[in-house]
């Protein structure tokens, strides 16, 4: 049996909040919210990191995080709710890049749901990461899951 659920996506500016993305999932049926926060690290490669910045072409990263949510609900038909949250512009170390909520009533569908979310995030949203090292020089970064990237080819994946 299929819940009547809620679908939230948002690419904003602003700080992220683990708390109110749980918030937004927990439901009285629902005895599990399994979330997952991306943050900031400090290096990569042996290179300080001191800040990433993100670009999102936003209307085509809207429908995409959509199409994710309807795929969730397709194969994990007792998830309630969904929301995925993905700062744009500048984010600290230590602060949430990413942060994804679901809500179903049992741990297992939620958790197989918040894997597949974050994967299938990285590897078709069209939002891209520049790191900026402490010497001042910006790499941007492929993800590894990017289904376009062309053997890195292509920097903004």
């Amino acid at each position: 049996m299929a819940l009547n659920g809620r679908d939230v996506i948002s690419l904003t500016t602003d700080k992220l909040s683990a708390d109110a993305v749980s918030e937004s999932v927990t439901c009285a049926s629902c005895g599990a919210i399994s979330l997952f926060i991306g943050t900031t690290r400090d290096h990569f490669e042996g290179k300080k990191v001191v800040r990433l910045e993100y670009e999102a072409y936003v209307p085509m990263a809207e429908l995409e995080l959509r199409k994710i949510c309807s795929d969730i609900r397709t194969k994990w038909q007792s998830v309630r709710h969904i929301n995925i949250q993905h700062r744009l512009g500048v984010v600290p170390v230590t602060e949430a890049s990413v942060i994804i909520g679901i809500s179903s009533p049992h741990r297992s569908d939620s958790l197989e749901a918040v894997k597949f979310c974050i994967d299938t995030l990285k590897a078709t949203v069209p939002i891209w990461k520049k790191e900026i090292y402490e010497s001042g020089e910006p790499r941007w970064k492929e993800n590894k899951e990017c289904l376009w990237a062309d053997g890195g080819k292509d920097p903004k994946c």
